[in-house]
């Protein structure tokens, strides 16, 4: 029995993926498919532990390597296939692979020389089962500090996380998810591909995300939708200008909204025009996810959930020391769902996880008494010490997204002769007009006088990676100029 998809061929004629031209591949098919790709891999000599890069194009054939791969126990390195040349290099020099997949392997061979096309056929015998602490994949992170490490999940990671999230979120068999994330991350790989085929799912995978094509998928038979705050902005834009697509997105069953804050303003948009919130959840590529919203629970503003059931979840100081309840620290996770390490790097490893197995996840929060966590922004970039005070960019943005002039904003900690950081926002219009003196006073009118921007810069975007994340680092390598 396999440990991450031990179901796969429980129900062989019902749907398992839709693809981007309409045509339907049931899980006996899929299964057939991917076995044929693990056989294939397995004849030419991948053995379990050989790690396979796969270049992680939304089409059914990626999906089908990825899961061969997993069968045959040969731990994944999917590929962003928008990698600029000198990361591109690194993740293959790092992780080292014995293959590299594409489903179109000439749109990759100058970049990837030696590239082979995905062998999918047709095989019906079982590949050995890969043990439950086998790796499963190895997910680049995103370089915030340094190089991107491989951070090396396992079966086990997976299994154990996706199944507390079908508790979480009343996900069966009857749900069809419809996906447009990018299959190089925990979102659109873990949950958005594996959940479906671990959860005995329906899985309708768009090519690319637009407002009109996602409400299209949910007027087909979507049932749930995995998103993030950008996506779900540009779907309350559609649903005010073309009224008549409301109803599509109003057939969901759940909206799903991570990888960064959900504004206020967002959720009661969706909620007005589409019958119901966002829930949140909360997670790191070495964690998968740590917290989540329930689909029958509170769906609080700012909130990302509670801890999942089996996730240990504690707030430490700057000494790794736990802090009392109500105060601002860093969150520790403990748990099955934590990585085995990053690749080749055990003074990584051991900087992030402790004896005790708790990994520190660099994200600032809070927990309120009803247990819910708050995030607050990153350690590194997000906790801003001002005039003795500390404070979490993330509040400070939500103040600001609150006045009806702003569209987007990012905040950041820039250092100050007086202050030691001084606040300083970064703001898109989208609604109006507004002074940056205007915008300050604000958040002060909200917020304690000391969270206010001491600048607030106009800009036409922010910068932002492929999973919308505001690249912050940027900010403050332009800010002196501004």
């Amino acid at each position: 029995m396999h440990p991450l998809f031990p179901d796969l061929d429980a129900h062989p004629s019902r749907p398992a993926l839709v693809a981007a031209d309409g045509s339907v591949i049931t899980f006996g098919e899929l299964g057939r498919r991917a076995r044929g790709h693990a056989r294939r891999l397995a004849a030419e000599g991948i053995a379990p532990g050989d790690r396979v890069a796969v270049w992680a194009t939304p089409d059914p054939k990626a999906v089908f390597a990825l899961v061969g791969n997993a069968l045959i126990g040969a731990p994944s390195v999917p590929l962003n296939p928008a990698l600029g040349e000198r990361e591109l290099e690194h993740v293959l020099g790092d992780s080292r692979p014995r293959l590299v997949l594409a489903s179109a392997p000439e749109a990759f061979a100058s970049r990837t020389p030696g590239v082979r096309g995905i062998a999918c056929d047709e095989d019906r015998s079982p590949p050995r089962a890969p043990s439950e602490t086998d790796p499963l994949l190895v997910l680049y992170t995103s370089g915030t500090t340094g190089a991107p490490k491989g951070a090396v999940l396992t079966h086990r990671n997976a299994a154990f996380d996706l199944d507390a999230l079908a508790d979480a979120w009343g996900w069966t068999p009857d749900d069809r998810l419809v996906h447009a994330l990018p299959l190089f991350h925990v979102h659109g790989l873990v949950l958005g591909v594996f959940g479906p085929l671990r959860v005995g799912s329906s899985l309708e995978l768009l090519p690319r995300f637009s407002p009109r094509a996602a409400c299209d998928a949910m007027d087909r038979g979507g049932t749930m939708l995995f998103g993030v705050p950008t996506m779900y902005r540009r779907l309350a834009e559609h649903g005010e200008t073309c009224p008549d697509e409301r109803r599509k997105l109003s057939r969901a069953r759940l909206l799903v909204s991570g990888s960064a804050p959900l504004p206020v303003r967002e959720r009661e948009r969706l909620l007005r025009l589409f019958g119901q919130r966002a829930v949140e959840r909360y997670g790191l590529t070495e964690t998968l996810i740590d917290t989540a919203q329930r689909h029958d629970g509170p769906r609080q503003a700012g909130a990302v959930g509670p801890p999942l059931p089996g996730v240990e979840l504690r707030l430490v100081d700057d000494a790794r020391r736990p802090l009392d309840a109500g105060g601002l620290g860093e969150v520790a996770v403990k748990g099955p769902n934590v990585f085995v390490g990053y690749l080749g790097r055990p003074e990584a490893t051991a900087a992030a996880v402790d004896a005790e197995g708790w990994f520190y996840t660099g994200d600032i929060a809070t927990v309120g008494e009803d247990g819910e966590v708050r995030i607050v922004g990153r350690r590194a970039t997000d906790l801003i010490k001002t005039g003795g005070y500390k404070v979490g960019a993330g509040e400070v943005e939500a103040a600001l997204l609150e006045h009806p002039a702003v569209r987007e904003a990012a905040v950041i900690g820039l250092p100050d002769d007086d202050l030691g950081e001084r606040i300083v926002a970064f703001v898109v219009l989208g609604g109006g007009s507004a002074s940056p003196g205007e915008l300050s006073e604000h958040v002060a009118g909200l917020l304690a006088p000391h969270k206010r921007p001491r600048a607030v810069h106009l800009v036409e975007s922010l910068p932002r990676n492929a999973m919308g994340k505001v690249l912050k680092k940027e900010l403050v390598a332009v800010a002196p100029l501004s």
